[in-house]
């Protein structure tokens, strides 16, 4: 592994950018909305709840740059397309999608569209969302889409018979969270081969914080097993500030190429500071990609 330590001190000026956030109130994306505006962008956080996105605004206080908040629910496509058309009134460039928002290991519920909802929210949110903002991220010039991505990615399975565990058949947490991770990653090595084809001055990331401790771990941290292996854990864990990192240096190092992959540089990728990483091969299967893409499309009704 490289031991090139990339922080927070390495974040460009970002004076004139605009950075979106999804679930920019809590954890991973906190973070990275008090990095990006403290360095100078203006940062657009959304919140499912807008008391939250406030609090979250309060927290950080006085910044260089800018913090605005604005409503977005990935659960419900009428929320997604109501936060782009309000972006699109008041902006009119759109430097970084950074797609952080996700649940995990949640018992099985379906999204206000009938979708499960971790693969709902994770992948089908954020296809919806980067679809809507298409127009405005390809005519700026150098702009990114961020996917945050897992390393849970690793046991996730495609299965297109079965890819939204319709009634709940063949349905684990693990086993959807897994898919949600493993979708995120097809959808931005696609998204990056649609930029390539189409000639468009943009670029496709994505990255994973390792093992992080934030309040993903909700659905299952009251479980015995959790409390029991939470000591154990607890050494390969890092804190939410260094968890962001990858996603941060993907979203602003002018280094980052398009379909690259960035996580933590420490044992099995669980902790440690942002390096180029590998996902599996499974997440480079092009055909799957093709396919993912086509049920996305159908799934949200939006086409690039």
């Amino acid at each position: 592994m490289s031991k090139e330590k990339w922080t927070s001190e390495n974040i460009p000026d970002l004076k004139g950018k605009v950075i979106i956030v999804t679930g920019g109130n809590s954890g991973l994306g906190f973070e990275s909305v008090k990095a990006f505006a403290k360095n100078g962008a203006e940062v657009i956080l959304t919140s499912r709840s807008l008391e939250n996105g406030k609090a979250a605004k309060e927290k950080i206080g006085h910044v260089k740059g800018n913090i605005s908040i604005l409503q977005l629910d990935l659960m419900d496509f009428s929320s997604i397309k109501d936060f782009a058309d309000n972006f699109k009134k008041k902006y009119k460039r759109l430097d970084v999608l950074l797609n952080n928002a996700g649940i995990m290991t949640t018992p099985y519920f379906l999204t206000k569209d009938g979708l499960e909802a971790q693969n709902g929210t994770n992948h089908f949110g954020h296809f919806a969302l980067t679809g809507l903002l298409f127009d405005l991220i390809k005519t700026t010039s150098g702009s990114r889409v961020v996917n945050v991505s897992s390393m849970a990615h690793k046991q996730g399975k495609m299965d297109f018979e079965n890819l939204l565990f319709e009634d709940g058949k063949g349905y684990t947490p693990i086993k959807s969270y897994g898919r949600s991770k493993l979708m995120n990653l097809l959808f931005t090595y696609e998204l990056q081969r649609k930029f390539e084809y189409q000639k468009i001055d943009s670029i496709a990331v994505a990255a994973h914080p390792g093992v992080s401790n934030t309040n993903l771990a909700r659905y299952i941290e009251k479980k015995m097993y959790f409390k029991l292996l939470m000591p154990l854990m607890s050494p390969f864990m890092q804190e939410q500030d260094m968890g962001a990192l990858p996603q941060i240096r993907a979203s602003v190092d002018p280094n980052v190429k398009g379909g690259e992959y960035y996580g933590p540089d420490g044992f099995n990728e669980m902790k440690g500071y942002p390096v180029r990483v590998k996902s599996n091969p499974a997440s480079h299967n092009i055909e799957d990609a093709k396919r993912l893409w086509e049920i996305s499309e159908k799934l949200t009704g939006i086409k690039y």
